[in-house]
């Protein structure tokens, strides 16, 4: 029995030993996750991701939503900061640059910010995202190479306050500047309240406006949910030939491009693969360790007709 109770001694000891220094990093310790988008699908579906991830660790988690008002993120960050009443805040799909002086409260009350989904400001740990850039090349040179064979026209729809989007919109900028052959009708901005809503209601004004069949050859959405508007209002149209391509790969979208109908693409980002970066780089950091500062990228896939099944859930 002696000899066991040793054995069981050292193997606990080693266990201690070797585990992970961030093995209690978010253990006891409250995380502020915070956005003004939690109406979004993909934004929503984030912040369940870290609120499930970070309590299975056991930290307490606040969730704070400001339904897209960044005055009132603002105000929010500014109280957290002052009331130190967290041990880290996550921006979830929000734009740092727009509350940078908050967000430097925070630095200097030494609570560490992270981001997923958003923008990297100098002062933040780690920004979890896709390569928005990537993506945006991703789906337009499929757009202008395989779906409209390097000739047409074409409508954005864009939402450039999000940092993600820009990134998106940046390589359509550039790209769009090697096909002489393709011309961009019109750029809509789309806000982020009521984006299918909206898309739709402008789509469906911007088909008046073009009524002919061969006036308008595709639509380009920065994101999903205006895919879905635009899809939904060519559908209501009889507009069969307009081709539509999204970004995100959320269900709703995955499932019209399973249909096989207007909506022709979109790209699936990792949100799970985000939420496991932001939870893993947080535990580190308040376990002691030293990560490495700067954005981080969950890998991205092209859903087409082709491999849609691989996705439809």
């Amino acid at each position: 029995m002696k000899k066991i109770a040793l054995i069981v001694c050292l193997a606990l000891a080693l266990t201690c030993m070797f585990a992970p220094a961030w093995a209690e990093g978010v253990s006891g310790k409250t995380v502020a996750l915070m956005t003004p988008y939690l109406g979004s699908v993909t934004t929503n579906q984030m912040v369940n991701y870290l609120q499930e991830e970070l309590e299975a660790d056991g930290a307490t988690v606040n969730v704070i939503n400001t339904d897209n008002d960044f005055s009132a993120l603002a105000s929010r960050i500014e109280d957290v900061a002052n009331g130190k009443t967290a041990d880290a805040i996550v921006l979830v799909s929000a734009d740092p640059s727009l509350v940078a002086n908050q967000l430097a409260e925070a630095f200097e009350a030494d609570i560490p910010v992270f981001g997923c989904d958003s923008g990297f400001i100098e002062g933040m740990q780690v920004n979890a995202t896709s390569d928005n850039y990537q993506m945006g090349e991703l789906i337009v040179r499929y757009l202008f190479d395989e779906l409209m064979g390097g000739k047409g026209t074409v409508i954005a729809l864009t939402h450039r306050p999000h940092p993600g989007v820009v990134k998106r919109c940046e390589a359509f900028d550039a790209i769009i500047e090697e096909y002489p052959d393709i011309t961009l009708i019109t750029e809509e901005h789309i806000p982020a309240e009521q984006p299918i809503n909206d898309a739709q209601s402008t789509v469906e004004s911007l088909l008046l406006a073009n009524s002919d069949p061969d006036s308008v050859t595709a639509i380009w959405a920065a994101w999903d949910e205006p895919a879905i508007g635009a899809t939904l209002a060519l559908k209501e149209a009889g507009r069969e030939e307009v081709i539509v391509t999204g970004v995100d790969g959320n269900q709703q979208a995955v499932s019209l491009v399973a249909e096989g109908g207007n909506l022709k693409a979109t790209v699936a980002q990792n949100f799970k693969g985000m939420t496991e970066i932001v939870v893993e780089q947080l535990n580190k950091l308040l376990g002691g360790e030293t990560i490495e500062v700067g954005e981080m990228y969950a890998p991205a896939t092209l859903i087409t007709l082709e491999n849609v099944a691989d996705f439809v859930e």
